[in-house]
């Protein structure tokens, strides 16, 4: 992977694009760049990027959340230094969009900055174990909603199905045939194959470039 100054991933609630982006931010920093990380999901999920923040900041990873993550209160409200992300060219930028069209809103504010820089990947997150996108022409309606509702268009797919610590080889290899008609449908490429350390050696060529992940410790 040739990362981008900033990446942007986005999916279905329950993908796995905050893991996924936590430990993209982990992978940047780990090859020496200087790495921020935005949540920018103003609903509060089960798992968020700040249940990771400890990590994150041992790794040198930027932080940037709202003051509500984590707690009990749901307010939409996104910090001022949000915008650092799409300011500060020095730093590589990761933002975890909020799952569908509801989440995707809040990342409309930055949209211009982004495509005036035009250096970003912007990649959906596909996980067939979860019960909206169980095909290909389900993951398309979620696609395009998200789309529609930011204003920007996706560079490319993450294939994330797995089912947490019980996801075995063929659980990913089950989704192939999915992953390839979501890549035809969308006219769009296959990024990586994001898998569980330990499955990640196991796994085929036919899934493309594999990205090792470890999950996070709340969603153990």
């Amino acid at each position: 992977m040739t990362p981008k100054r900033m990446t942007l991933f986005a999916g279905h609630y329950g993908s796995g694009k905050t893991n996924i982006a936590v430990n993209y931010a982990l992978y940047l920093a780990a090859s020496g760049r200087r790495v921020a990380l935005g949540d920018l999901d103003i609903v509060n999920p089960y798992y968020r990027a700040k249940d990771s923040e400890r990590e994150l900041q041992a790794a040198g990873v930027r932080l940037i959340a709202s003051a509500y993550a984590n707690s009990n209160v749901d307010v939409p409200a996104l910090p001022q230094e949000m915008y650092a992300l799409t300011e500060d060219r020095s730093t590589f930028a990761v933002m975890d969009i909020g799952g569908d069209d509801r989440g995707a809103l809040a990342l409309g504010r930055y949209i211009p900055a982004i495509v005036e820089e035009n250096d970003y990947d912007f990649l959906f997150v596909f996980n067939r174990s979860r019960p909206l996108t169980r095909d290909a022409d389900s993951a398309m309606g979620v696609l395009r909603e998200i789309e529609d509702a930011c204003g920007l268009r996706f560079t490319g797919i993450v294939h994330n199905t797995n089912l947490g610590r019980e996801t075995t080889p063929d659980t990913v290899l089950s989704a192939l045939g999915a992953v390839r008609e979501l890549t035809q449908l969308s006219g769009l490429p296959l990024v990586f194959t994001a898998a569980r350390s330990d499955i990640a050696p196991l796994l085929p060529d036919q899934l493309g470039e594999i990205f090792p992940i470890t999950l996070q410790k709340t969603i153990w």
